[in-house]
């Protein structure tokens, strides 16, 4: 009865572009394989797309190496860059290209020199905390599908504001902000907690990975984590990489910002994007499914067969309220990945989820092996020095400019530099003490100001790339949205944030907050 009522809805708008090939490449994100084999067309498109990040790579590498800088440090940028490149191409799966990248520089000894140092570092990614709880969110993703109550919540928000897909954008925004100010870790917050409910929502519309996306599952994937990079900049307790600039800037440049200041001096920029991001989604990348009556009244029949909350519901519910109280509270004891593997050794137990299950989840695999790499491989940038080099050349170029544009330009850039880093923790360990510093050394600029406008950037950042924050590579592996399509609306958001932050934020501080 339900595909009968949900059938309503014809495909109102095509999406150009959209063709076998990106099907087959975002399929290999979310770790589904093709049994057809590409044609010739195909296979001399794939040969292309392999070769020019290659060539990219080596043109970076022949160029003399610039003053300053190590060799090792600009033949390894060469090397990122071109990996950059193919992660926008994907001529291949990303988690190949992560390999294959982090293999390459540790072979070549780009940045460990002695065997043993070399291998150790190459496998470092894998001992990063946020990649294990990108894992757990796709557990929890398991867990909620495996016990039907991801499909009864879905079905409860789908009753209530399923009547239009608009709604369910808010609904989605608003669900991330009440948990925001309270969990340090958008991963946690937004991966553990909202993917897996939103997550369950578009097959109630017809709408899986692949030609059916575009109905509405990519445009509410999307929504998910334009959210949760908003909400990551709200407030200095939502994320990790939050705190800890704050403490470098106490100890860099004797700056102090409170929770209220940070919330009141981002509050302006909140409002307009909370407002703003999911109709401008909705407008950009539309879903087919926009109005659907005949939806909530299905919601509610569907909600009415499910029965009665089932044992396994009750348990996976306790599971995720124990998650959220850890997550809020417990992060002076134990370490938010840490209660993401408890967690899943509980739905082991409990026989939520199935050890086969685990097993056999290839999206969690494939994810965590390419996040683990990239994240290798950014760090890799900061330990060779290549990522202070550039941020002191940028900062040198800038003497004798208006202050004001020194601001400007200094934020824009610590916000683009983010293409760079797999984590928000490395790049304000990396460049922000070194560009506070050199905004501080140009007389006239007010250091506070300024410093808060690139804490600021901290969350928004992360919707530029499919490795920008923590929940990226879940809602990227989940396989509802291209790679092509992933990379031209993170650009696209990116500048839409940056601009109502520059835009809305200088004058904001500098004629009303400084006074």
């Amino acid at each position: 009865m339900g595909s009968t009522r949900l059938a309503y809805s014809s495909a109102c708008q095509s999406v150009e572009g959209l063709k076998g090939e990106e099907y087959v490449s975002t399929g290999a994100a979310a770790g589904t394989v093709s049994e057809q084999g590409p044609g010739k067309s195909g296979f001399v498109k794939s040969s292309v797309r392999a070769l020019i990040p290659i060539a990219v790579a080596v043109l970076i590498a022949l160029i003399p190496v610039p003053a300053n800088l190590k060799p090792n440090a600009w033949y390894y940028a060469a090397l990122f860059i071109g990996v950059i490149v193919a992660l926008m191409l994907e001529p291949i799966s990303a988690g190949a290209v992560g390999m294959i990248g982090v293999a390459v520089a540790g072979v070549l000894g780009l940045v460990e020199h002695r065997p043993a140092d070399a291998i150790r570092w190459t496998l470092s990614g894998f001992s990063n905390a946020s990649v294990w709880l990108i894992f757990a969110a796709f557990m929890f993703s398991l867990g909620y599908e495996k016990t039907g109550l991801g499909r009864r919540v879905a079905l409860t928000m789908v009753k209530y504001l399923g009547g239009k897909t608009l709604g369910l954008g808010y609904a989605i925004l608003l669900s991330d902000l009440v948990l925001a100010p309270f969990t340090p870790s958008n991963t946690a917050r937004s991966a553990g907690t909202v993917y897996p409910i939103v997550r369950n929502i578009p097959s109630l519309y017809g709408s899986e990975p692949g030609p059916t996306a575009r109905k509405i599952g990519a445009y509410l994937m999307w929504a998910a984590l334009s959210a949760t990079t908003i909400t990551s900049s709200m407030f200095s307790t939502a994320l990790a990489s939050n705190l800890l600039a704050l403490d470098l800037l106490k100890r860099a440049a004797n700056v102090e910002i409170t929770w209220g200041q940070w919330f009141i001096g981002f509050l302006p920029m909140a409002i307009v994007l909370i407002i703003a991001t999911p109709y401008l989604a909705y407008k950009i990348y539309p879903p087919e499914i926009k109005n659907s009556k005949e939806v909530p009244p299905w919601a509610a029949q569907e909600l009415s067969k499910l029965g009665k909350v089932t044992a396994k519901e009750i348990g996976m519910a306790c599971i995720v309220i124990v998650a959220l109280v850890l997550w809020i509270f417990g992060k002076d004891f134990i370490d938010p990945a840490m209660v993401g593997v408890v967690l899943i050794c509980l739905m082991l137990i409990f026989g939520i989820i199935q050890w086969n299950d685990v097993l056999t989840n290839k999206s969690a695999w494939n994810v965590l092996v390419w996040f683990a790499t990239l994240v290798t491989l950014a760090e890799g940038l900061s330990r060779v020095g290549f990522a202070v080099w550039f941020a002191k050349y940028v900062a040198s170029h800038l003497s004798g400019l208006p202050p004001t544009l020194v601001m400007i330009a200094l934020v824009a850039f610590f916000f683009g530099v983010h293409y760079l880093f797999a984590s928000g923790t490395a790049q304000v360990a990396a460049i922000l003490p070194v560009v506070v510093l050199a905004g501080a050394s140009i007389p006239g600029v007010p250091i506070t100001i300024f410093a808060m406008l690139v804490c600021f950037t901290l969350g928004i950042m992360g919707i530029l790339t499919p490795y920008a924050t923590g929940p990226s590579p879940v809602y990227y592996g989940c396989g509802y949205i291209s790679r092509k399509e992933f990379w031209l609306l993170g650009l696209i958001f990116g500048i839409f944030f940056l601009a109502v932050l520059l835009i809305i934020g200088v004058p904001y501080h500098t004629m009303f907050l400084a006074r």
